[in-house]
């Protein structure tokens, strides 16, 4: 599980990018490269990193469940997750 401190980052720039979103398509459009440089750091989406939504993890990030590979296989076995099975052959 990742540190409190590294998930609140995460929300605050995803916050962020949502905030600036229309500004910076607005200048990119326009071509204004000069305000661009202006506007904070973490309102770029370069600055977003994948992370487990319940767990806050990096590594081993599923993005079709927008889980890490661990929590996948918990709530998979679990039956939480329908139409996922383990598979046998």
């Amino acid at each position: 599980m990742a540190r409190a401190s590294v998930k609140a980052r995460q929300r605050k720039r995803e916050k962020m990018v949502a905030q600036f979103a229309e500004k910076r398509a607005e200048l990119k459009k326009a071509g204004d490269y000069a305000a661009l440089d202006l506007l904070p750091k973490n309102a770029s989406p370069v600055r977003l990193h994948n992370r487990c939504q319940i767990t806050g993890r990096g590594k081993g990030y599923m993005r079709f469940f927008a889980m890490s590979r661990l929590q996948f296989r918990d709530m998979a076995l679990a039956g939480k997750i329908p139409g996922v099975r383990k598979a046998s052959w």
